[in-house]
């Protein structure tokens, strides 16, 4: 009888354990330009293929993501803040480059934190979103070295400083390689989907 008490706990422990998992899903746009045969139909993207875009689900249907606003520049000003932090639906954030939602070549990294990191993240983007921490460039913040520095502050990636943070993260598809490694080394879930073919995507 006592074994039984025993695989029986066990078992509800499992269940309750994988019901209470909480994650952080990291939602990548890959970016792309028309085909030549398409041209007239496909919108060109910000950016290219070297563009895209990256934002975190923390909340269902709850994508916060780093954008520009007002005047666009190529290098960070002291004191400017061309820029917002957003939150999206899924749906709205994969239609933000342009075109139908179900058409973007997309990645999303299921990323298992805490209570604790849930909780500091809930808290580092209600403050990002009331007054965006620093300005949008070329050269300087943008949405993948944004999204870096959340991640980061979070333990979940390294910790660096503003200027070192978008130094490295340049563009979304290098902290995407980073965070593709990491899910892999650790078994985080990884869902793709392919984009359309009229389009000519960015790769991995």
């Amino acid at each position: 009888m006592r074994q039984k008490i025993t695989i029986l706990f066990c078992f509800v422990s499992t269940l309750s354990y994988s019901q209470d998992t909480i994650y952080l899903k990291v939602h990548f746009l890959y970016g792309s330009k028309p085909l030549k045969k398409h041209k007239v139909s496909e919108q060109k993207w910000f950016g290219g293929v070297l563009g895209g875009h990256v934002g975190i689900e923390g909340d269902r249907d709850k994508v916060v993501n780093f954008l520009p606003s007002g005047k666009f520049h190529w290098f960070a000003k002291k004191g400017a803040r061309h820029s917002t932090y957003a939150v999206h639906s899924v749906d709205n954030f994969y239609a933000i480059l342009g075109g139908n939602p179900d058409s973007v070549k997309s990645a999303i990294v299921f990323i298992p934190v805490t209570r604790l990191q849930k909780q500091r993240f809930d808290s580092i983007t209600t403050a990002y979103l009331k007054l965006t921490p620093y300005d949008y460039a070329l050269f300087g913040m943008r949405c993948g070295a944004a999204t870096h520095d959340i991640l980061g502050q979070l333990g979940i990636l390294s910790n660096y400083s503003i200027s070192k943070t978008y130094k490295k993260i340049f563009y979304p598809k290098r902290l995407r390689k980073i965070l593709i490694k990491k899910a892999k080394e650790n078994g985080w879930k990884i869902v793709r989907r392919d984009g359309s073919v009229k389009r000519k995507w960015e790769q991995d």
